[in-house]
Formats: structure tokens, sequence, C-alpha cells
């Protein structure tokens, strides 16, 4: 038997070779699915989202569990559990306030479809085509409340005034998007702005949060901070692309959504940037009217003046920069996890 254990671990060419062969594919395997590194976080993240979406009332539980349980990445909870790990620390709280940075989410995406008239998010209906406009919010609200009540029992003020700003600026996002409806005239400048209070800041308040209960220098929180404001623009920027190149059964909503809504996203900005005459012209109609009804020739004035392309670029800034803000981080399993995400984050198709 010693024998033969000897001669299988001997180190000949071929083995060697094999060797290499299957770390390339494990370090490959990381790299398509870098969320991997926090599985067994994510199982108690889980938990505590099981725990505590607990109500007496029997609606609140019922709609909580529904859009909680209706699938998503879990992108943002996740990306604090990961950077705890690049940093290096296991606070105790993390993954309480992971669940607490799951429930703002979700807040915002309950109120998100009302506003929005959304019927599809996730590939199901969503809470407010099956439960109504009323419940929705106000299920909505009691997330919110929730995850108050939760922050809390981290003990530490620096965390609820980044979560209670984060919020409000969320808010503020939301508003403001509200007033940019059916604007052709709206600027790239305007749309960063936006999907940065709107989408970027929770990412950016992740991030953070995984320093400050790290107690990380000023330095370091910083660089964490804009790791996770910069990640949450690119993811954007890629969301809207997929709106004019995506499939609906991979993404899980339905084509053309945004200009229905009359959003006006980088895409068609860029789009705007370089059409003119009756073409321009069909496009403002549809943002201003949410006439759907040219949606196949707009789509193909999107790809033919490179609206598209020039997103995904804009979008690759922004993934660079965030892996340039981790570049002093330590090199460990999950400092390369959040730069596989940068990376990953582009080849997005749902």
């Amino acid at each position: 038997m010693d024998i033969v254990k000897y001669q299988l671990f001997q180190p000949t060419p071929h083995r060697q070779q094999l060797f290499f062969v299957l770390t390339q594919a494990h370090t490959l395997i990381d790299q398509a699915n870098p969320l991997a590194v926090i599985a067994t976080d994510m199982h108690l993240v889980d938990e505590v989202i099981r725990d505590r979406l607990h109500s007496d009332v029997a609606l609140v539980s019922q709609v909580s569990q529904y859009i909680i349980q209706s699938g998503g990445k879990r992108l943002r909870p996740s990306l604090l559990l990961i950077m705890c790990g690049a940093i290096g620390h296991t606070n105790p709280h993390r993954h309480t306030l992971a669940a607490v940075i799951e429930f703002i989410h979700t807040a915002t995406l309950l109120h998100d479809d009302v506003v929005d008239e959304s019927t599809m998010r996730r590939g199901k209906d969503t809470a407010n085509e099956l439960f109504g406009n009323a419940a929705s919010v106000l299920v909505g609200d009691f997330l919110y409340s929730r995850a108050f009540q939760m922050m809390v029992d981290a003990g530490n003020m620096r965390i609820m005034q980044v979560l209670s700003d984060a919020t409000n600026v969320i808010a503020e996002g939301e508003v403001l998007q509200l007033m940019n409806m059916h604007d052709a005239q709206l600027s790239r400048a305007d749309y960063l702005h936006v999907i940065q209070s709107k989408t970027a800041k929770l990412f950016q308040a992740s991030t953070r949060l995984a320093a400050i209960l790290g107690a990380c220098d000023h330095a370091t929180e910083t660089s964490c901070a804009e790791y996770g404001e910069a990640l949450g623009t690119a993811f954007q920027i890629i969301d809207d692309v997929l709106d004019y190149e995506g499939d609906t059964q991979a993404l899980g909503k339905n084509l053309g959504d945004d200009l229905r809504e009359g959003k006006l996203t980088l895409p068609v900005i860029c789009t705007l940037e370089h059409v003119q005459g009756p073409d321009r012209d069909l496009i403002v109609h549809a943002i201003e009217s949410g006439d759907l009804s040219q949606l196949g020739r707009i789509n193909k004035l999107i790809h033919h003046h490179g609206g598209l392309s020039q997103a995904r670029e804009i979008a690759q800034q922004e993934a660079k920069r965030a892996i340039a803000a981790i570049s002093a981080l330590p090199d460990n399993p999950h400092t390369q996890a959040l730069n596989a995400l940068g990376q990953s984050l582009l080849l997005r198709r749902s």
C-alpha cells in the first residue's frame, strides 16, 4: 500500500501537467463564480433574513417572503461579506448587517415597481401585480423599519449614520429619477448623478460598512467605499444596456421597460449625441410618450450609432476604477473575488 501511495504521488511530468490543469481549472471556476468564497456566510445571512422577516401580520409575512424568495443575486450583502474577508476580519455583526442591506434593497424594489408600474421582476410577477400597490408600498415600509431595528444591534452610531444617509440619498435619487421621466434632454452627468444616488449608494454603503466593522483607518475605508460606488455605477450601466440587448427570459423582466417608463438611460443618451433628423425625432418621441411601437427600429439605431458599445465602455472604466481602488488590500481569495466581480460584471447577460 505504501509503495502504491509513493508511486501515485511521484511528481512525473505527466502528473505535474495534470496538477497544473486542475489548479488552473479551479482558478477559472473561482473567477466564474466570485461569490463562492462566501457561500457559508451567505447561508448564515439567509438564516437571519428568515428569522427577521417574521411578522404577526399575515400579509406582511406573505409579501415579504414572496419578494425575498423571488431569486436575485444578493450582490449587495455579498459585497459586505467579501470585503470583510478581504480586509481580514470576522466581526460577529457582519451577517446581520448584510441582511439589513438586503432588506433595504428589497424595500426599494417594492416601491420602484409601484412607481414604474412594473409587472415582471426576476422572471416572476411583481409583488404589486399580485398583491396590489398598497400592500407593496406598506410592506416596503415594513422592511425599511425592520432594517433600522436590526442595525441598532451593532451598537455603533457610525454604522447607523452610514445606513441612514444611504437610505436618504437613495430616496432622493428615486425622486430625481421621477422628475427626469420623459425628459429627452437629460445629460450624461444628470444620468450618472441619478444612478450613483439610487443604485451605487447602497453598493458603497455595503463596502464601507465592512471597513467600519473592521475598524480600518480612513484611507482604507475610503478605498472600500470607492470600490462599492464604482462597481455599483458599472452594474447599473450594464443593467441599462441589457434593457436594449438582453433576453427577456434571462433578464427576468420585459425588454424596453425603460423606454416605456420614459427613462433616458446611457445607451440612448450616447445614441442621441450622434443621431439627427427623423431618427432623432423618433427616439425623442418614444422617450416623451413612452410609445414602444417603434422599439425594434430604435434598437437598430442604438446598435448602429454605438450607444450600447459606448455605454459598455463607460461601465468598463468604472469597473477598472473599482479594481484600482482596492489595489492596496491584502492579496487573498476575498480580494481576488472582488477583482473578479469587477471583471465579470462586464460580461453580464442577466
